[in-house]
């Protein structure tokens, strides 16, 4: 049975789920629902789609969401970012709002949630890892500023070219911006103020519900005065149907990249979301796996049912944590309410005015551009920082791909050179004590010219072997011609393979010439394995190896020590 709730979460909490949760969830569903509704509408525009499809993107995969979803706080449906990301990938292969493009966009829905659901399948969660923070922060920042600045055509109501890169949306503002609509500009403007106005005062105010009202309201009773306010006119009414998307394998080709920036962006929306409300509460914990079958079942169920690309919304999972959402029946509440909108409310919306939808999708935005993250890493990694610039500038102007892949590429970078490059350090004796310490930390400890104990803080491979000999080398020729003994302190080393081995036979040997001993103290046991099998045992005996780096120095000085026999017999034991 604990499986099959592991695949189907809704079957581990919906039999324990309480009354008291109810009020919360509902409350918080409708609140969620509420917000979600014009922000689907505005998201489609920004998607390059026709308003119901936000719709539609915020009925099925929030559904299917909440029968698999391991966080039960995380609100699906369109966001933001990757409708952006939509737009731009699909605006390459047919015109935006066209039935060829309504079509792409579907398909390209159907083929990000079968690779969410593959790589969950095949426990591929961890690849997420090679995106740190500051490339999220980065890319996030400036996707924000992207899709902000496209929203100008309609927030002034001047048709401004659109585009991923900030230079060319720069430039035709520049030269095109004495040509904004006034009414539309107004009202616009006005929206903006009333969100940011409403969210200062309490976030849980429905800001952009009030905003859809007053651009409904200021259109339908004064919108005669004012001519040229674009406006969202006629919906459909109506469920989406089943449908089975296109399947075209050369089609499939061409949208893989935006697929796969959409699968890795989706995937950590969902992720850092969830992880920030699952540190809120104990009732349950995320699993990353499994957040991508959710995801994928999401996209892949959605396109079924005329829905393009969906993720995890970070002001609407707020919402629904601060409204007191506690399970997935808000979830099912606020699908409700986009149901009932769907059948009975489209009507509504005739008269809305896509500089108001153009308003909430700003400010909404604007507030993803994280300067502070900016600041706080310049005074605390440099090196962190220009990541955090790099992935940053390269999103703004050369596009949303390029963007990612070199923030991904960066990471690697800086992982490969850290981890060749770890923290090496001379340890010294604390007076009085039975402990080594870092000499450039603890002024007061005692360092022998016959005896160098030194520490290595990271795994020993391929990549720093030889950075570990160099700075051994150094150490040692730092010491002089009185050294009579090297002692690793290996309690930092969580693994060594075999070009660290023959590295360390290698120094072994090349030291024994010249007079010079090798111990190793504080080896883990997995080190230790893979030190015997490289054949280390060819040039060390076993009482070599000790338990504490004082051992090592006591062993040297006096030639005999009880606590090391006992440790050499012991791993004598262990390896016969």
């Amino acid at each position: 049975m604990n499986k099959i709730q592991n695949l189907i979460p809704i079957l581990d909490w919906l039999p324990k789920y309480k009354r008291s949760q109810l009020f919360g969830d509902i409350l918080a569903g409708i609140t969620v629902g509420i917000v979600l509704i014009p922000q689907g509408i505005a998201y489609a525009l920004i998607a390059g789609l026709p308003p119901i499809y936000g719709l539609y993107a915020a009925l099925m995969p929030q559904l299917v969401y909440a029968v698999f979803g391991s966080s039960r706080q995380v609100a699906i449906g369109p966001v933001a970012m990757d409708s952006l990301i939509v737009a731009t990938g699909v605006s390459t292969l047919a015109l935006a709002g066209s039935e060829s493009y309504i079509a792409i966009s579907i398909l390209l829905a159907l083929l990000v949630g079968s690779i969410q659901f593959a790589m969950g399948v095949f426990q591929l969660g961890f690849v997420v890892n090679f995106l740190s923070r500051p490339v999220i922060t980065g890319f996030t920042s400036a996707v924000a500023l992207i899709i902000g600045l496209n929203q100008f055509r309609n927030l002034f109501g001047v048709d401004f070219v659109q585009s991923d890169q900030i230079h060319v949306l720069l430039q035709d503002i520049s030269t095109r911006i004495g040509e904004l609509h006034v009414p539309t500009t107004v009202i616009g403007l006005v929206a903006c103020g009333i969100i940011v106005f409403f969210r200062r005062l309490n976030r849980k105010i429905p800001n952009a519900l009030i905003v859809v009202v007053f651009g409904i309201v200021t259109v339908r009773y004064f919108g005669a005065n004012w001519e040229g306010i674009a406006i969202v006119k006629e919906i459909p009414s109506g469920l989406p149907g089943f449908a089975m998307p296109v399947i075209d394998i050369a089609l499939i080709r061409e949208l893989m990249p935006i697929a796969l920036t959409l699968v890795m962006v989706g995937y950590l929306e969902t992720i850092s979301i969830g992880k920030t409300l699952e540190s809120k509460q104990d009732e349950y914990r995320i699993r990353p796996n499994q957040e991508l079958i959710a995801l994928g079942l999401s996209n892949i169920v959605g396109s079924l049912f005329k829905a393009y690309p969906s993720a995890s919304s970070f002001s609407r999972s707020a919402i629904n944590a601060e409204s007191g959402g506690k399970t997935g029946i808000a979830a099912l509440t606020a699908a409700i309410l986009v149901v009932l909108t769907l059948l009975f409310l489209t009507p509504v919306f005739y008269h809305l005015p896509k500089t108001v939808l153009a308003s909430i999708i700003v400010v909404a935005v604007f507030n993803l551009i994280n300067v502070k993250e900016a600041r706080r890493l310049w005074r605390a990694d440099n090196l962190d920082f220009w990541l955090l610039l790099a992935t940053f500038l390269a999103t703004l102007f050369l596009g949303i791909e390029y963007g990612i892949i070199t923030g991904v590429g960066l990471s690697l970078v800086l992982l490969i050179f850290r981890t060749s490059r770890p923290y090496v350090t001379e340890l010294g004796k604390v007076p009085e004590s039975d402990f080594f310490r870092n000499k450039n930390r603890f002024k007061e400890v005692i360092l022998e010219p016959e005896i160098l104990v030194f520490r290595f803080d990271a795994q020993l491979f391929y990549a720093n072997a030889s950075y570990f000999r160099d700075r051994l080398d150094e150490m040692v020729l730092d010491k002089g011609k009185q050294l009579q003994l090297i002692v690793l302190d290996a309690e930092s080393i969580n693994r060594v393979d075999s070009s660290g081995v023959e590295m360390l036979k290698d120094r072994i040997r090349y030291y024994r010439k010249r007079g010079v001993t090798f111990y190793f103290a504080g080896v883990k046991g997995p080190v230790r394995d893979a030190l015997f099998r490289g054949g280390l045992l060819e040039e060390v005996s076993l009482d070599h190896f000790f338990m504490r780096a004082n051992g090592a120095v006591l062993f040297f000085k006096t030639g005999d020590n009880i606590n090391q026999r006992k440790y050499a017999q012991y791993i004598h034991q262990a390896y016969q």
